[in-house]
């Protein structure tokens, strides 16, 4: 019996059948893969953005109404100097000495009675806080009034510590003035009634300022990450007396 309907013309023994669709298949695919990829570099830029704007947030709201000119700064009864790079001769760098004479000029105007430098002593070869205390010393302060610590590797660190390990309750923050709002809230999450004075002189280090301040940006991220997770200092070890002496003698 003969069909009324045409028959397709089959194809020779051994060769290949069309498939439209499986030819587009990989295409589809890389499409998908592309839709997808876009999607999450999209929304990792976000959550990055959103991130930053919501530290950069809080370190400026903690700090708001904290932060003085030196003349203006209520007293307190400790300085704390954050520690910044020293040169391999054992002297500080120009922002590191921009920093320890607003703690010289506080104390020698009665604003302070002590002055906590709290550095990076994590290697012998290296040793901040005694390079800031023996440049304070040399410039009329007393010893007795000069306590180092010796594991302030971050801000973060130097606020924790000088607030569980030397007790300090109340205390003017000293840094340069792009540093100055996290330094402040830093303190002042520790528990510390913290106010703070920056350094504006050292802006004539020019492409370096614009780099830290750039820098400082990301800093804010990691400041509010370590007081969401509550985090440890690298070392916190026992209380030591070492203000108190200084303040009462």
């Amino acid at each position: 019996m003969t069909s009324d309907q045409e028959q397709p013309e089959s194809a020779p023994d051994g060769a290949a059948q069309p498939d439209p669709a499986g030819s587009a298949t990989p295409a589809r695919g890389r499409r998908r893969w592309w839709r997808v990829a876009r999607r999450t570099v999209l929304l990792t830029v976000l959550a990055g953005l959103l991130a930053l704007v919501g530290s950069v947030g809080w370190v400026r709201w903690q700090a708001s109404g904290h932060v003085y000119a030196i003349e203006d700064v209520p007293d307190a009864p400790v300085a704390l100097v954050l520690g910044a790079q020293v040169h391999d001769n054992g002297s500080p760098s120009g922002f590191l000495e921009a920093r320890l004479d607003i703690a010289r000029r506080l104390y020698e105007s009665g604003k302070v009675r002590a002055v906590l430098v709290s550095g990076d002593h994590g290697q012998w070869t290296y040793d901040e806080p005694d390079a800031m205390r023996q440049w304070l010393i040399d410039r009329g302060l007393p010893d007795r009034k000069v306590v180092a610590d010796h594991a302030g590797f971050d801000t973060y660190d130097s606020c924790q510590r000088a607030a569980r390990v030397f007790g300090v309750r109340q205390l003017i923050v000293i840094t340069q003035s792009y540093h100055i709002d996290r330094a402040v809230a830093l303190c002042r999450d520790a528990g510390i009634d913290a106010t703070g004075v920056g350094d504006d002189t050292a802006r004539r280090y020019g492409s370096f300022w614009t780099k830290a301040v750039i820098r400082e940006q990301g800093a804010c991220v990691k400041a509010l990450l370590d007081v969401l997770t509550a985090r440890d200092p690298v070392f916190l070890g026992r209380h030591e007396t070492t203000i108190d002496d200084a303040l009462n003698n």
